[in-house]
């Protein structure tokens, strides 16, 4: 089997058959995007994504989905250190639900949402009492994109945290060195490319949610109107030259958050 698999024709059919499903999966699709947004000529491109409600559904996407990444890192870094340093009934219950998000359809999660926290519900009417409301509005937005990127922070730093050498920690502890400034100086370093390599996925990814994000938004232009939403009723108002517009734009930004994800990468296994 090894010397049929090492055999030239085999060899090359195998890489064209990946190279093909590269092509007609990924390249394709993002190279119909970029011809369609200047099919009509730059200068319809440039009125498209100039156009006000556009703009602000961007800048909006772009604003919630650095403060969801924030949260992410936050609760994401504090959750990998609770499953690899404690141990406690239920951890491995705990730690396969972190992977429940990737599993469930981003529309059963905004529904759970909305379930939970809309007007009728008890959190949600309690919420409505003290003045503040969530769903269709900006905090709703927010929870729906950290609860589809809950993961990434966790996955990213968990296996850093597994190889961290407790030698380190005791030699520290040894020269006399305080729990704060052994954190800071030896555990804090070696966690931090999982904490910046998640929190750039989960951004990435917190940039295009739609099926969460529909749900509970209110779709309210210039103040829950994001980005995916507003490149679907493009579609639906038949303009898909506006809809590319803006695609351009949020891949642009997913492409060079890629690249800087490699870059650390990279950089992390030469040091």
């Amino acid at each position: 089997m090894n010397t049929l698999l090492r055999h030239k024709g085999w060899t090359w059919g195998f890489r064209t058959t990946i190279l093909l499903y590269f092509v007609v999966l990924i390249v394709l699709p993002i190279l119909g995007v970029y011809y369609n947004s200047f099919s009509l000529g730059f200068g319809n491109f440039a009125e498209s994504v100039g156009d006000p409600i556009a703009w602000k559904s961007v800048l909006l996407t772009l604003k919630l989905a650095v403060i969801a990444t924030v949260i992410n890192v936050l609760l994401g870094t504090m959750i990998a250190w609770v499953l690899i340093r404690y141990p406690f009934p239920g951890k491995a219950l705990l730690n396969s639900l972190v992977d429940l998000p990737f599993a469930l359809p981003t529309a059963v999660g905004g529904l759970m949402i909305l379930l939970l926290l809309g007007p009728g519900s008890l959190i949600g009417g309690m919420a409505e009492a003290l003045g503040f409301e969530i769903v269709f509005h900006q905090p709703a937005i927010v929870i729906a994109m950290v609860f589809v990127t809950f993961p990434f922070v966790i996955r990213a730093v968990q296996p850093l945290l597994e190889e961290l050498d407790p030698s380190e920690e005791e030699a520290a502890y040894t020269m006399g060195a305080t729990r704060s400034r052994v954190f800071w100086q030896v555990i804090l370093p070696s966690m931090a490319p999982g904490m910046i390599s998640g929190g750039m996925l989960a951004f990435s990814r917190a940039l295009a949610e739609f099926g969460a994000v529909v749900l509970v938004a209110g779709n309210i232009p210039g103040r829950t109107l994001v980005s995916s939403v507003f490149i679907f009723g493009e579609v639906e108002s038949d303009n898909p030259v506006g809809a590319a517009a803006v695609s351009i734009i949020l891949l642009t930004l997913s492409f060079l958050i890629l690249w800087l994800i490699n870059m650390l990468q990279m950089r992390g296994r030469r040091a």
